[in-house]
This record gives C-alpha cells, sequence and structure tokens, in this order.
C-alpha cells in the first residue's frame, strides 16, 4: 500500500505571534483567516501546503519534547519552490528586507538554483527552483 496525502501542514514554534505573521507578510505570503487566532497563524504555501506558526506555549501542548534551541541547533530545514530564478532572488530578499537572516549562499548548478534564510525565530527555510520541472 502507498499513502498518498493530500494536504501538508507544517507545525513552527515562533515566539511572538503577530511579528512572524508580519515578516512572513512581508515575505508575500497570505494566512488563511479561519485557521488563524491568537495561538496560531495558517500560512499558505500552495494549494494544499500550509505552515502553521504556533505560540511556543501552544506548540508545546503538541508534544513533551522540549522546543529546539535554533541559535544552536536545526530542528528543519523547510523548502519549497519557485516558479523561477528571479522568485526564489524575490522571495529571499523580501525576507532579508523582513528582518530575516542569512543562511547560506545561493547554489546554482544544472539541477537547482537555492537561496535559503533564518526567519525570526531561527528556522531555516531554503526556497529553490528546479529548471527541469518545466518540462515535465
Amino acid at each position: 500500500m502507498s499513502i498518498q496525502s493530500s494536504h501538508i501542514f507544517v507545525n513552527l514554534p515562533v515566539k511572538d505571534l503577530e511579528r512572524s505573521k508580519a515578516f512572513f507578510e512581508e515575505v508575500g505570503f497570505e494566512f488563511e483567516e479561519e485557521m488563524t487566532d491568537q495561538n496560531a497563524a495558517c500560512m499558505i504555501i500552495g494549494p494544499t501546503i500550509y505552515v502553521m506558526l504556533l505560540t511556543e506555549d501552544y506548540f508545546k501542548s503538541f508534544s513533551k519534547r522540549e522546543i529546539a534551541d535554533t541559535s544552536k541547533s536545526s530542528e528543519v530545514i523547510t523548502a519549497i519552490s519557485a516558479t523561477s530564478k528571479a522568485e526564489v532572488d524575490e522571495l529571499v530578499s523580501n525576507a532579508f528586507k523582513a528582518g530575516g537572516q542569512k543562511a547560506n549562499e545561493k547554489m546554482d548548478d544544472e539541477y537547482m538554483y537555492v537561496w535559503s534564510f533564518k526567519d525570526l525565530d531561527g528556522h531555516m527555510w531554503e526556497v529553490l527552483y528546479m529548471p527541469g520541472e518545466e518540462a515535465e
């Protein structure tokens, strides 16, 4: 049996929900208001892909484990695709303008173009463009 999920929800803890929402809105993302309240904000990445920004206290209600200290370790790298190199550059540049930090240098090879940033809570995001996808 092969499992095929129709949606993905990535859950990330944030220190200040309103500040994180403002950051990601400046980057260019929108939020699903019906799934957003004082504890969580549902950020739309794609038609069936979402990132739930959860206040740290609310996040802790889902796990008994400690929240990773992103200044010392990485808990996840969230990679999202873009439709062009220009879109990669725009999204990451917007993140820097909004207060995001540099994560890694750009990588440009025959398979993909990738640039990354850390958000206000230190979560690492990679934005990538794969030229071969147009032919598929």
